[in-house]
């Protein structure tokens, strides 16, 4: 069983990153920790909470962290996610409270208290929290068993023409996250944009008939519209699930190792991934990319854990 923290930003696809950390036996989600992103820190971290009542997930804390970039000043994703962040279904009030204690402290303490290369960091926005818990506390990149975020991409870009959103909002983070010894595995656009909710997607998960699948269902209505007004794409890709489907299932993510380092200088490249795929791949090299994903069985564990749910 995989131990995990999902640190992240609700957010559509980080809601249904909740989801299957959450419903599938092989993970075992031991915190969610929130990050400033696609709309400011105490919407994400309410929409978590409100997610979490959707999901009767009483047993799994709620940490709050950072509220804006180490450096630059915050940019969100209203266009893509709505006023609120999570907009198209009607959010529960939360009936519990988040923690008092700071999602970077949550992160440290976890790691240290926990065996080395027990616990892995599942990033879904932008790497804030992650930078500053290594600045903070250094041992723990020797202690953690891996990293596996979504963002960058090595082919396009989504905020720029060559940056991924949670990599160019923070790139100062993400530069330290990408250049430390832990292994690392970059599930980026090339990947998430096959991780499409089709019609057949829409139309199995309506079927199911249940509270749960009828949130999930209004949801990606309106993250579909907002994909279709905003980057023109018939059916939306559900970006953020795809690091959990890894972690449950390596086979449904191909990966290929190669080096990755951030541009943080380019006036119309920073923020950008650059991931060196010439051979041969130097032998101290701990990154890996994901290129390729089966697009089946990573909805079947979608499908799967909205029954568990029920």
């Amino acid at each position: 069983m995989e131990k995990i923290i999902l640190d992240c930003d609700p957010g559509h696809d980080d809601a249904v990153a909740m989801l299957l950390a959450y419903a599938n036996p092989n993970i075992d989600l031991l915190g969610v920790t929130t990050v400033a992103g696609n709309q400011t820190i105490e919407k994400v971290t309410h929409n978590a909470l409100a997610v979490a009542e959707i999901l009767n997930m009483y047993n799994v804390p709620i940490f709050k962290g950072s509220p804006q970039p180490l450096v630059r000043e915050i940019e969100v994703s209203e266009e893509i996610h709505g006023e609120s962040g999570l907009e198209g279904a009607e959010l529960p009030i939360p009936s519990q409270d988040i923690q008092e204690k700071h999602a970077v402290d949550f992160i440290i303490e976890t790691v240290m208290a926990n065996e080395p290369n027990t616990i892995t960091l599942v990033p879904t926005g932008s790497l804030t929290n992650i930078a500053l818990a290594v600045k903070k506390e250094p041992k723990i990149i020797e202690r953690v068993k891996e990293i596996v975020l979504m963002g960058g991409g090595f082919n396009t870009g989504n905020w720029s023409p060559v940056a991924e959103f949670n990599i160019a909002v923070d790139p100062e983070a993400a530069h330290i996250v990408f250049n430390q010894e832990w292994e690392l595995t970059m599930v980026g656009l090339d990947l998430t944009h096959q991780a499409l909710a089709t019609d057949d997607v829409f139309e199995n998960i309506n079927n199911m008939g249940t509270k749960t699948s009828s949130f999930f269902v209004d949801l990606l209505k309106f993250f579909q519209k907002a994909y279709k007004e905003n980057q023109d794409f018939v059916s939306p890709p559900v970006h953020d699930p795809c690091t959990i489907a890894y972690l449950i299932d390596p086979t449904i993510v191909t990966t290929k190792k190669a080096p990755i380092d951030i541009e943080l200088n380019g006036s119309l490249t920073v923020g950008m991934t650059v991931v060196d795929f010439r051979q041969p791949i130097p032998e101290d090299c701990n990154t890996h990319v994901a290129v390729k994903l089966d697009h089946s069985k990573f909805w079947d564990l979608i499908y799967d854990a909205i029954k568990i749910i029920g």
